[in-house]
């Protein structure tokens, strides 16, 4: 069997499934960009659930999203029927769930590809017809996508994630933050799990302390649902003057945003993952999960983790009132921030100089 093709041609319709986490669909971006150099004139969908689909809409490496809403009635057959009449002859399955495996037996393609029986479950590796090499469990999940570039033996490539903000994004940004001559700070405030949620206070100190050091003005980023902790930021902010963006904004608009800060920092989560995907210096926090498997790309030596034995637990709620997130002292990631900041300018004073020696 060839290592591209079941057939030795080279694959003319392709289907990624990952349906769920905005962090996994934006880590997954690399490896579309190598399967849309590897294949330029192939057809390339991707299977996603509407949470995640802001961050596939538009998006210049890809022909067609085929959504798949849980909430609807009778959405799972249906979905299903629509990848089948896809007539897909490659699938890359990375979710490793029974949905997922379902979702890429069902469109009858020659080759599907998926993770080994190692790193699935529910007999996921059941539907696929070749798996990919066991990843160790802690190996970053972005570097697990692209082992599936690497298993249809397509050549190494720079990591991209094609997610540069457009003019109408800039703009839209420019709107929504304003006139704001001084450095933006971004605070994203949530996470879809409890367990991994900073505390107001302790972010708020943080602001104090980098708009003393810096002049830097917080950016609060969150959805609506995450308006209570915009709220809890700016009670201990003690005067400091935040840019309210909590349910203001919506995943489109996040890339653009981003660019606009000198920084960010915050727990696991999407924002976190788009923030690094755009170039914003990210300071991660870390408690229920683990860095090494989910640090943001390129800031990974940004990372704070909590020194407590039960880390990670992968608890979506923390049975000890989140302790691991309260050992994450606030000074700890002013110092973060200021490393972030400092590696970001030795790299803007770096490229001017290698363009010049050309």
């Amino acid at each position: 069997m060839n290592a591209q093709s079941v057939n030795g041609a080279p694959p003319r319709r392709i289907l990624v499934v990952l349906m769920g986490s905005i962090g996994d669909v934006v880590r997954a971006l690399p490896l579309l960009g190598r399967l849309r150099r590897a294949y330029p004139a192939a057809h390339l969908a991707w299977a996603v659930e509407p949470k995640s689909a802001p961050v596939l809409e538009g998006h210049p490496w890809l022909d067609q999203m085929m959504l798949y809403d849980r909430r609807a009635p009778w959405s799972f057959p249906l979905f299903l029927y629509r990848v089948r009449a896809g007539r897909f002859d490659l699938v890359l399955d990375l979710q490793r769930h029974l949905k997922s495996g379902l979702t890429s037996w069902i469109s009858r393609a020659p080759d599907r590809l998926g993770f080994a029986a190692a790193n699935t479950k529910e007999f996921n590796h059941w539907f696929s017809t070749r798996q990919i090499a066991a990843q160790p469990n802690l190996r970053l999940k972005l570097m697990q996508y692209q082992s599936f570039a690497d298993a249809l033996g397509i050549a190494p490539a720079p990591i991209e994630f094609g997610l540069e903000p457009g003019p109408e994004q800039l703009r839209r940004a420019d709107e929504i933050i304003g006139a704001c001559e001084r450095p933006l700070l971004g605070v994203i405030l949530g996470s879809s799990w409890e367990s991994r949620i900073y505390f107001g206070r302790y972010a708020a100190q943080v602001v104090v302390e980098m708009n003393r050091r810096r002049g830097m003005i917080p950016v609060l980023i969150g959805s609506a649902g995450e308006r209570h902790l915009a709220d809890d930021v700016r009670r201990h902010l003690g005067g400091i003057e935040a840019i309210d963006l909590a349910g203001r904004t919506g995943l489109r608009d996040l890339p653009a945003i981003f660019r606009r800060c000198r920084a960010a920092f915050g727990p696991d989560c999407g924002p976190m993952h788009i923030a690094a995907a755009v170039g914003c210096p990210i300071v991660s926090l870390w408690g229920a999960t683990a860095p090494e498997r989910s640090a943001p790309w390129g800031n990974a030596e940004f990372a704070i983790k909590a020194d407590i034995p039960c880390h990670p637990c992968y608890l979506r709620r923390c049975p000890i009132g989140r302790e691991c997130m309260h050992r994450i002292e606030p000074a700890a990631v002013a110092a973060a921030l200021e490393r972030a900041l400092l590696s970001a300018a030795s790299l803007q004073n770096v490229k001017p100089a290698a363009a010049a020696a050309q």
